[in-house]
């Protein structure tokens, strides 16, 4: 099986980082957390001979799930979310739309469970539940190859905010710590915000998990 590739835009109010998953010689690939302008969305993996195969949520927040409904209609791909995460994704007060001016809300697909382990178009990951950003945010393991995406729930030396509706402090410490520094420290971390970062790196310097 050939290499993960891991394809990046930055989208958005909140500079959200919007991933794309492929491999070389694929068309088909996933797409986590389409932040906003969905058709400009398809119109550039169009360009770049992609088919979307999946839409995957990290949450609910309006800056990760703007553009989530214009790509579905235009791909036919379907959405997928952790269980726990329904209030958000289907309230448009509790995952901040409302008061940012553009009110939105979405109907995953599929909801996922904790540790479920799934396949779609040859790639495989593993749900992980990371309560403390939102009450059903949730991380992607792409074990095979060493991949996390982490959403909201880690960041390079920081943490997501919880001073959102169904945010916990303690619950997100307890999600990194039980959840996440566990895996292999060589686990490369892609997060909803800012710069790639790894499992060990951040065990040993995010001054929020120590």
């Amino acid at each position: 099986m050939s290499e993960l590739k891991i394809g990046r835009m930055t989208i958005g109010m909140c500079q959200t980082n919007c991933y794309f998953l492929y491999r070389e010689g694929q068309d088909e690939i996933i797409f986590i957390d389409p932040a906003d302008r969905g058709e400009a969305i398809y119109d550039a993996l169009k360009i770049k001979g992609f088919r979307v195969a999946a839409i995957l949520l990290t949450h609910g927040h309006f800056d990760h799930i703007w553009g989530a409904e214009k790509l579905r209609e235009l791909t036919g791909a379907k959405i997928y979310a952790y269980e726990e995460e329904k209030t958000v994704c289907q309230d448009a007060y509790v995952n901040i739309s409302a008061q940012a001016g553009r009110p939105c809300t979405i109907q995953p697909d599929e909801y996922l469970k904790d540790g479920e382990e799934k396949t779609i178009a040859g790639f495989t990951f593993q749900v992980i539940a990371t309560p403390g950003h939102t009450m059903g945010s949730c991380c992607y393991y792409f074990k095979e190859d060493g991949v996390l995406i982490s959403g909201d729930t880690l960041f390079e030396e920081s943490v997501g905010r919880t001073d959102f509706p169904t945010g916990s402090m303690s619950k997100l410490v307890r999600s990194i710590k039980e959840k996440l520094f566990v895996l292999p420290e060589e686990t490369k971390v892609y997060p909803g915000h800012g710069e790639m970062t790894t499992i060990g790196k951040e065990k040993k310097y995010n001054p929020y998990c120590q």
